[in-house]
């Protein structure tokens, strides 16, 4: 891109381009150069410490993000690098990662002269300077990698044409520019090469605990599979730990990704199998082939979670992860979601994680509870619905019967529906008031799962209440989705990770059976299609047959609202508390 001059200034020295922010009302153009950090950049890239977090945001990884989080500023500082920039780029920000109503930075030319601007798109995709600009451009270098931008933006801005920056997933979208344009509104969005990055960008600021010196570590990769040629591919991998192997304390853990496929392993997780079993076949394949033997379905436990743009998971000071020892399988499932939109034949991947593990075992081990909604079909959302809520509960009577007086504290917490899952929230209620936010996602996407570490630890005692929102979808839907196992079934659950470790390994309710059957009959009474009520008949098949006018939607609605409910309240060996 060409070099430009400031009016008024001399040169800048620095870029190869002219860095120029677009503002103004009235879109007059005003060049504003931050020449003391441009220069600061001129000659070295910015050190990784200064940009812990970074994720690729392309496919072929020539868009990289890199960003670091100012608590105190309430800004976030961006870092993008450009492989191969053309004539420009569109960055930045949506509900669920559309181009329409999207927040952007654009970087542009018109094959002269180079602008920066802070811009929003309409529901037509049709791009408009913002009258308020809200991107500040801090910075430009060119490196033999490439080309660096350095720029910030509040969390919030209190401009109603920007997105709100806050915790849980964002939906970050770009755009290249293959040709140069000579404004800003001549920009075809649709005409882009484009595409969409999930991440969590509000990291929590936590403090590194020290770690032991005798500690120990245990890679769980993949044996150099080829991935697959086609978009979505989950593998499945079984490994075998060492005969009468003690038990110890996982401490920490972070992700082994194979040079080269940082932009296709998109998420992956270990699982421990049931301590029932003697013995787990081997297996290394997909994990939906019909040769995978089905007792891998009893390896469900999580050790492990890692998600594209996490970083290592740490384990507070006084807590581990106990695996080993007596009463624990020696047998783990390594899954790994692979992400290969643009189908790339004969990549070898041998990515998975490495578990930082310790005989020293801390005060604590650390638990794994779920909260929720049982996976039942009683719970069920209409077709057609752009926002349905169903609310899930632990309840005082379960937390007074399985907690210890002194309490658990929740460190970290992995979010989980299927894909009509829009938002998901635990709140945690005490007396009857609503006293903390456990975890929240108001972006939440079933493509992006990961377990977080929070940013303060929650406080649960006996007595307390953990209730779990979600907010579903079904507007692409024809009939009912029911609550269950399947990936077109519904789940609402809050893996939480606490310590000390109880027996209560399950809070969740769903709604009372008797007054469902109450609601099918009352929908037999107001319409004058039948739904068949007779015991022979299941719950999905009563749902199909509803008719999904106002009222049936509106009475199943005020049903979960205020129907009494049946509450699991369950030991690890799925035995009830009494």
């Amino acid at each position: 891109l060409p070099r430009m001059q400031s009016s008024g200034s001399k040169p800048c020295p620095c870029p190869s381009f002219k860095l120029r922010e677009v503002a103004s009302m009235y879109f007059t153009m005003i060049a504003v150069f931050l020449v003391i950090l441009v220069v600061a950049l001129q000659g070295s890239a910015p050190r990784g410490s200064d940009f812990p977090y970074k994720v690729p945001l392309d496919p072929q990884g020539m868009l990289e993000l890199s960003w670091n989080v100012s608590y105190p500023e309430q800004v976030v500082h961006f870092q993008l690098l450009l492989r191969d920039l053309r004539f420009g780029l569109l960055f930045g920000m949506s509900d669920r990662g559309e181009f329409e109503n999207a927040d952007l930075a654009v970087l542009w030319s018109d094959g002269h002269n180079s602008y920066f601007g802070d811009a929003w798109s309409d529901a037509q995709g049709q791009l408009h300077m913002d009258s308020q600009q809200d991107y500040q451009l801090l910075g430009a270098r060119r490196a033999p990698e490439g080309l660096y931008l350095l720029f910030r933006r509040a969390f919030s801005t209190c401009d109603p044409k920007d997105y709100l920056i806050e915790d849980g997933t964002v939906h970050l979208i770009y755009g290249i520019l293959e040709k140069p344009v000579h404004s800003l509104q001549a920009i075809n969005i649709s005409a882009l090469h484009r595409g969409l990055q999930r991440v969590q960008l509000l990291k929590p600021n936590i403090t590194v605990p020290e770690l032991p010196s005798n500690m120990k570590t245990m890679e769980i990769t993949a044996p150099n599979v080829v991935i697959p040629s086609q978009e979505t591919t989950y593998w499945c991998y079984m490994i075998e730990l060492p005969d009468h192997f003690p038990k110890h304390h996982i401490i920490m853990y972070e992700p082994v990704i194979t040079a080269g496929n940082e932009a296709l392993v998109h998420h992956m997780e270990v699982f421990q199998c049931a301590a029932e079993f003697d013995s787990f076949p081997h297996y290394n394949g997909p994990c939906d082939s019909k040769m995978k033997p089905d007792r891998l379905n009893y390896c469900r436990h999580v050790l492990a979670a890692w998600a594209m743009g996490a970083q290592a998971f740490y384990y507070p000071k006084e807590a581990g992860l106990a695996f080993g020892g007596p009463g624990s399988s020696r047998y783990l499932r390594l899954e790994i979601h692979y992400h290969n939109p643009l189908v790339f034949k004969g990549r070898h991947d041998s990515s998975g994680i490495r578990l930082y593990y310790t005989a020293t075992l801390r005060r604590y081990d650390a638990g794994i509870m779920e909260l929720g909604l049982v996976y039942t079909p009683v719970m069920a959302i209409p077709p057609g619905e752009d926002a349905f809520i169903l609310t899930g509960y632990c309840t005082d009577k379960c937390s007074r019967l399985a907690l210890p007086a002194a309490g658990i504290r929740i460190f970290a917490s992995q979010l989980h529906t299927h894909l009509a899952g829009r938002k998901v929230v635990t709140v945690l209620s005490r007396d009857g008031r609503e006293r903390q936010v456990v975890n929240a996602d108001g972006h939440y996407s079933p493509h992006f799962q990961e377990i977080r570490m929070l940013k303060e630890l929650v406080a649960v005692f006996p007595g307390d209440e953990l209730i779990t929102t979600c907010t579903y979808n079904t507007e692409d839907r024809s009939r009912a989705t029911v609550g269950g196992f399947g990936i077109l079934e519904e789940m609402c659950v809050n893996y939480v990770h606490y310590y000390p470790q109880t027996q209560l390994e399950l809070c969740k309710s769903a709604v009372d059976p008797g007054y469902l059957h109450r609601y099918f009959n009352l929908v037999n009474r107001f319409n004058d299609e039948e739904v068949c009520t007779c015991p022979q008949v299941s719950v999905p098949q009563q749902f199909f047959s509803v008719p999904w006018n106002s009222f049936n939607r509106d009475v199943l609605k005020s049903l979960y609202g205020f129907a009494p409910i049946s509450m699991h309240c369950n030991k690890s060996s799925a035995v009830r508390f009494p």
